[in-house]
């Protein structure tokens, strides 16, 4: 599987951004989203930018999104199938 690189920096969540992944999501399952220090210095934001990212892709594609913090990067899987809760 495939990993592609996106960055975050001071002008945070785009539109333009959102959509870049949407594409990218159409041809990968797994992104690797770094925040730069003038996007976010505090982890618990960046947990909500990663949960922000989850959700507006869920809404374009309709697909399960999951994220994972790690210090300062964010990776995000998109699920083929909804998970079960």
């Amino acid at each position: 599987m495939t990993m592609v690189n996106f960055q975050i920096g001071k002008n945070g969540i785009t539109p333009n951004f959102i959509s870049n992944l949407e594409k990218t999501f159409k041809k990968s399952g797994l992104v690797k989203v770094s925040v730069l220090k003038s996007a976010s210095h505090e982890r618990e934001e960046i947990k909500n930018i990663a949960n922000d990212l989850c959700s507006e892709l869920k809404k374009l594609e309709g697909k399960e999104f999951t994220a994972k913090v790690l210090g300062f990067t964010i990776y995000i899987k998109k699920w083929r199938k909804l998970k079960q809760t």
